[in-house]
């Protein structure tokens, strides 16, 4: 009997799974009970550790709103590693991050979160430079709109 274990495709279907389930503001607990399985094991679907079945999958996709072959929608892009667009926006607080940028307006102070970003990600000395620079745009933009609090 052939053992079944969970490969890259299991991974990017989670990714998806919780993906979607973040951007409708339902945690693990919620999408379980609507299942009928612990969070436990959607912690496990999400993070590729186990295979999801064809029925669960179903059920999962009629809670989040989405078609079956809409969790699969990266499959054709290659084994999910850290630059698919879904695996990244399913990282804790991804979705988070990148709703908080899409709300800044001001094209310098998006740069300066990036780079910040960046900065903190790589773990090199200069994000002392990268806030002090965050903050002399912060006082820049204060004196454009002293009204701002």
């Amino acid at each position: 009997m052939a053992t079944r274990k969970s490969g890259p495709l299991d991974a990017m279907v989670g990714a998806r799974i919780s993906m979607l389930r973040v951007s409708r503001g339902m945690s693990q607990a919620m999408l379980a009970e609507r299942i009928g399985v612990t969070f436990q094991q959607v912690q496990k679907y999400e993070r590729g550790a186990n295979r999801v079945g064809a029925s669960r999958l179903s059920q999962i996709a009629s809670v989040l709103g989405v078609s079956v072959g809409e969790l699969f929608e990266s499959s054709g892009a290659g084994s999910p590693g850290l630059k698919s667009p879904v695996r990244l926006l399913a990282e804790p607080g991804a979705l988070r991050v990148l709703k908080a940028y899409a709300r800044t307006t001001s094209p310098r102070v998006r740069l300066c979160i990036a780079k910040l970003v960046e900065s903190i990600a790589s773990r090199t000395p200069g994000v002392k430079a990268t806030v002090a620079m965050f903050n002399a745009v912060d006082r820049g933009e204060r004196r454009k709109f002293p009204s701002r609090g």
